[in-house]
């Protein structure tokens, strides 16, 4: 309540006002009178905060009676004098009925209950109010709980492997403060031959999976490869599959639930496409099986696409074989006996694009970012931001009304890598981009802030020169790998770079 009142206040330019009940380190209770005053400036907007505290002793018994967290002041507005010269020996007596008995609760019953329906910042913050909250909320099982309600039961799987050694405390800490980010450099085995371009590749687990291409002279490439990042030695290898969907590049692959994958789209040997297939890469004899759907959307290439609940296939713009950008999004459920494409009706829609990004973040809302995009007659590239919630009865897209220091947000941009962080927030890096810029700049932004703003994070060590969506992987939700280097129009497959956002195991040991 008392945070809703300072931001209410704050927001409107008026004055401050309250008591707040808080606590030493060793658990003893003090109370916090607080006081902003916004200063305005001749234009009447308010251009610093001044705030005034004062610190006393709380004669209170929390074993017989719970705390306030926040009373409001009288609207008596006493001067600096008067809240230096006050008492709490004049404070008026608080009936019970004001008291929240949280306290008075069970250790069961806080964290079951309470504890673990917050978010995973408010328990750390939470956890130095008292010895008695810092010792329920170092429980690990409890933070894995808070995670798994914020998150979701499918991204708190895949950060499995990654509380091994962290505990799912230090990992939430981590991915939320991005304190331990940095890049590193590292080389693997075995050859993806031919060497080709503008293929797609996605991670499932900790498998990184490369399907189709550009070969030489442009000939579309049909085959799969797999980079196991958990062998000692990991190398590329060729899956041997029983039957390959038609060689394409300009394609999208996205993983689904388990070892699934799904391929959509692109340029083959006919043209462009709109067929669907899926693998099962732990199949005793992989496949690639084409899926019969009703109603596709046009063929396409350049488009962009994600998945929803590990199931729906969601694809969105592109350019078709005439050369004309699409703006229309269509969302395929694989889960159907007979699935059918249905396109997301919206009163509005983004101005059609390509090599765009499509991610997903909150669990059911859709983020979209950059590419090139048609503006009149002209097509340039994009830093707009736009956001939909696939989880609404009309969903809508929206674009998002964003800020930053000292520019706008990141420069305009396609072909560029979108990460998706657990918390909900997004990096934004590389990419094909106008003018000067570093592709290795990361920016963050959380656009599910009231106002959201573009923020550079900085992290150590040794970036790519070059980073691409359609070769960037995220892998266990902690790391981001990117594939090859350049040696003029060649790849070179066994060079990685990878930005870990969360401390590695291997290297606390």
């Amino acid at each position: 309540m008392v945070v809703s009142e300072i931001r209410r206040c704050l927001n409107e330019g008026i004055e401050f006002q309250g008591e707040l009940l808080n606590f030493r380190k060793d658990g003893a209770p003090l109370y916090n009178r607080l006081r902003l005053i916004p200063m305005h400036g001749d234009d009447g907007f308010v251009t610093h905060v001044i705030g005034i505290q004062l610190f006393s002793e709380a004669n209170i018994d929390l074993s017989n009676v719970s705390y306030p967290v926040y009373k409001q002041q009288s609207n008596h507005k006493p001067n600096i004098q008067e809240m230096n010269s006050a008492s709490h020996e004049h404070i008026p007596k608080i009936q019970s009925s004001e008291y929240c008995g949280i306290l008075q609760l069970s250790d069961e019953v806080l964290a079951h209950n309470i504890l673990s329906r917050l978010s995973p910042r408010d328990v750390a913050s939470i956890g130095s109010v008292c010895t008695r909250m810092h010792q329920l909320t170092k429980n690990d099982h409890l933070r894995k709980m808070v995670c798994q309600n914020a998150w979701g039961r499918d991204v708190t799987v895949r950060l499995e492997m990654s509380t091994k050694m962290l505990g799912w405390g230090r990992l939430a800490r981590e991915l939320t403060t991005l304190e331990a980010a940095s890049w590193r450099k590292f080389t693997v085995g075995g050859r993806v031959e031919p060497s080709r371009c503008n293929f797609s590749a996605c991670a499932v687990g900790n498998r990184l999976v490369l399907f189709g291409g550009e070969g030489v002279n442009m000939q579309p490439m049909d085959d799969t490869f797999v980079l196991n990042l958990e062998s000692a030695k990991p190398e590329w290898r060729r899956v041997k599959v029983s039957a390959s969907p038609p060689g394409r590049w300009g394609h999208t692959l996205s993983w689904l639930n388990g070892s699934w994958l799904v391929v959509f789209g692109g340029c083959g040997q006919q043209g462009l496409l709109n067929d669907v297939f899926v693998l099962d890469l732990d199949a005793k004899q992989p496949t690639w099986r084409e899926v019969a759907s009703e109603g596709p959307p046009l063929p396409r290439s350049w488009h962009s696409s994600c998945t929803l609940d590990g199931s729906k296939l969601v694809v969105s713009g592109g350019c078709t074989e005439s050369g004309v950008l699409l703006s229309d999004t269509f969302l395929l459920d694989l889960t159907k006996e007979k699935p059918a494409w249905k396109e997301i009706p919206t009163s509005w829609s983004p101005p059609s694009r390509l090599g765009h990004t499509l991610s997903v973040f909150g669990k059911t809302k859709l983020f979209m970012f950059g590419g090139l995009a048609k503006s009149g007659s002209l097509r340039l590239r994009s830093s707009d931001a736009y956001t939909m919630d696939a989880g609404e009865d009309t969903p809508q897209w929206r674009q998002l009304a964003t800020t930053g220091f000292p520019s706008i947000g990141p420069p305009p941009r396609l072909d560029h890598v979108t990460v998706s962080l657990p918390c909900g927030r997004i990096i934004i890096f590389g990419g094909s981009i106008a003018g000067l810029h570093s592709p290795s700049q990361l920016f963050l932004l959380d656009p599910a802030e009231e106002k959201p703003t573009w923020r550079i994070l900085n992290v150590p060590g040794q970036p790519p020169k070059f980073a691409w969506g359609h070769s960037t992987c995220v892998v266990g939700g902690t790391r981001v790998l990117v594939l090859g280097g350049h040696t003029g129009e060649e790849w070179i497959l066994n060079e990685l770079h990878e930005l870990c956002l969360a401390s590695r195991p291997a290297e606390d040991e």
